[in-house]
């Protein structure tokens, strides 16, 4: 893997490890309310739903972090495939674009630096 696509990958890996912590750990916290905007009897009634998101962004982190350890392009593939898809859905879902270009553009540059180099 080239210096490029280790840094995307990794980028990806660790935001969504963030993202796993925040969802998991803080969402009813100062931290995760701020983060996500919301008030805290809905941040509250979420939580556990929100706890699973996290988990799921963790697996999303360690397919990424196996992909780096394997050296494996098609594992890479697979995972930032998933961030971008999730990105996409997330933005359209919310009507909040912002989470495209924080989930979705990571992982479309890391794919591109797949594809390209």
């Amino acid at each position: 893997m080239t210096t490029l696509q280790i840094t995307f990958i990794t980028l990806v890996a660790f935001l969504h490890i963030y993202f796993m912590i925040l969802e998991m750990f803080l969402w009813t916290k100062p931290k995760g309310l701020k983060a996500f905007g919301l008030k805290k009897d809905f941040a509250e009634q979420s939580k556990v739903l929100a706890a699973n998101q996290g988990l799921y962004n963790g697996f999303l982190s360690a397919g990424l972090i196996w992909s780096l350890i394997e050296s494996r392009h098609d594992i890479a593939i697979f995972f930032l495939s998933c961030v971008m898809i999730a990105g996409i859905y997330g933005a359209y879902s919310t009507k909040k674009m912002k989470l495209f270009f924080i989930q979705s553009i990571p992982a479309i540059i890391g794919l591109l630096a797949i594809f390209i180099f």
